[in-house]
């Protein structure tokens, strides 16, 4: 976002206004909607230091504060919206209605202020995208899809399915992921309690004895040191660290940028990224070749609902393919990111003019490999888990059992 100073004419006054848009069309736009009074000029500028840190501290507590819309909640709204636009109701209306409704605070705040924007004459598609992180790129793409087609409600019910979809998949994950998750935390506090109670009287013993302690027990006494004397300072390190990662994630796209090839090298993971990511790229791109939209134009809104940068950049390779009078087919396997037999597929679509058909079959290929991960998640994560609690008996044990067994020869030599 750029830094705009608005002239503004209110009053016989004039007034010089700081705000912040893509581009001077966009500010210029904005500033006739928010002020009133006579727009006189619009110019880039130079930010202010006393606004920098404003905007600094707002994106801060906005991180912290702002939160994604429930699945539930989404997926009713969805349903709902798609019945009231199908019945003739008004986006506006509809929206409206919804959002007065709702239970759901964070609901109720997006759909009213995506209500107000649309009474101020911007497209639903649009105003969504200033709420992309609580509805998700998948919403925005699919509501784009409706706006370009004319049939806003078939793309809601399609939109509410997918988003039915990932929520079941994220339950599965969540389910599968629960029992690892139950043993590691169980593990940590008894580690910790260890640590923190139990090897301090140990310690006394040791010093007492002037022993020569091992690396295990030296490691044991050096993690007892840092609990009992810097724990509360450890944990603030660490909240700090992580709402720091969060700030520089959303806001740098550089930053986002490695975090996301950090998350595709790392195991179990970057498969999951993957085929989900590939299931919801084909699956709306499936969409919108059925309903007509041009190759290079339905590639381009695909690729938008993607939050993967890396997977994102390498698809975007496909666009300019098709629009340098290359075939689909062509560009998918530059990508790398596709099997043979996908391509052949993708080709077979490409000559009998079934590209829809095939790409839908592919989405679903993605599906089930994606199922398969998940479904096999647990007996995975089994050996990580079993890797890590062995580490944590093996170091506490010889920490404090060797120490222990050569005892006798400390005292024979006092």
């Amino acid at each position: 976002m750029k830094y705009f100073i608005a002239t503004v004419l209110t009053k016989g006054k004039r007034e010089e206004i700081g705000l912040y848009a893509n581009d001077r069309i966009e500010a210029n736009s904005y500033a006739k909607l928010k002020y009133t009074g006579i727009i006189i000029k619009v110019i880039e500028g130079k930010e202010p230091l006393e606004a920098q840190l404003k905007r600094i501290t707002n994106d801060l507590l906005k991180n912290v504060k702002k939160k994604k819309i429930k699945p539930d909640s989404l997926i009713a709204a969805i349903r709902q919206l798609a019945v009231m636009t199908n019945a003739g109701i008004s986006i506006h209306d509809s929206i409206n209605e919804i959002a007065q409704a709702t239970d759901d605070q964070a609901l109720k705040n997006v759909f009213s202020k995506l209500a107000d924007d649309i009474n101020s004459g911007h497209a639903l598609s649009a105003s969504m995208k200033n709420f992309r992180f609580e509805l998700g790129n998948l919403a925005i793409a699919m509501v784009e899809l409706g706006e370009k087609t004319g049939n806003l409600d078939e793309a809601l019910y399609a939109l509410a399915d997918m988003l039915e979809e990932i929520r079941s998949n994220i339950v599965k994950f969540k389910k599968a992921m629960a029992y690892p998750r139950n043993v590691m935390i169980a593990m940590a506090v008894a580690f910790t309690v260890l640590i923190s109670y139990v090897v301090p009287q140990f310690k006394t013993i040791f010093e007492e004895l002037g022993a020569e302690l091992p690396l295990p027990t030296l490691i044991l006494l050096k993690l007892e040191y840092l609990f009992n004397n810097y724990g509360p300072f450890l944990l603030a390190f660490i909240f700090a660290s992580v709402t720091t990662l969060k700030y520089l994630i959303n806001n740098y796209t550089h930053i986002r940028y490695k975090w996301h090839q950090l998350l595709l090298r790392t195991m179990l993971l970057k498969n999951i990224i993957k085929f989900s990511t590939l299931n919801r790229f084909t699956l709306v791109f499936s969409e919108l070749i059925r309903a007509g939209i041009p190759i290079a134009e339905a590639l381009d809104t695909a690729i938008e609902m993607i939050d993967n940068l890396p997977l994102k950049n390498k698809l975007l390779t496909v666009r300019i393919t098709v629009e340098k009078g290359g075939t689909l087919n062509k560009g998918l396997k530059e990508t790398e990111l596709f099997e043979n037999m996908i391509i052949q597929m993708v080709r077979a679509g490409e000559d009998s003019g079934t590209l829809d058909t095939m790409i839908k079959k592919v989405a679903e290929y993605y599906k089930m490999r994606f199922d398969a991960i998940i479904d096999g998640l647990s007996e995975a994560v089994e050996p990580i888990m079993l890797f890590i609690i062995a580490s944590m008996v093996i170091l506490l044990a010889l920490g404090i059992f060797l120490p222990m067994w050569g005892m006798g020869s400390a005292v024979n030599g006092r």
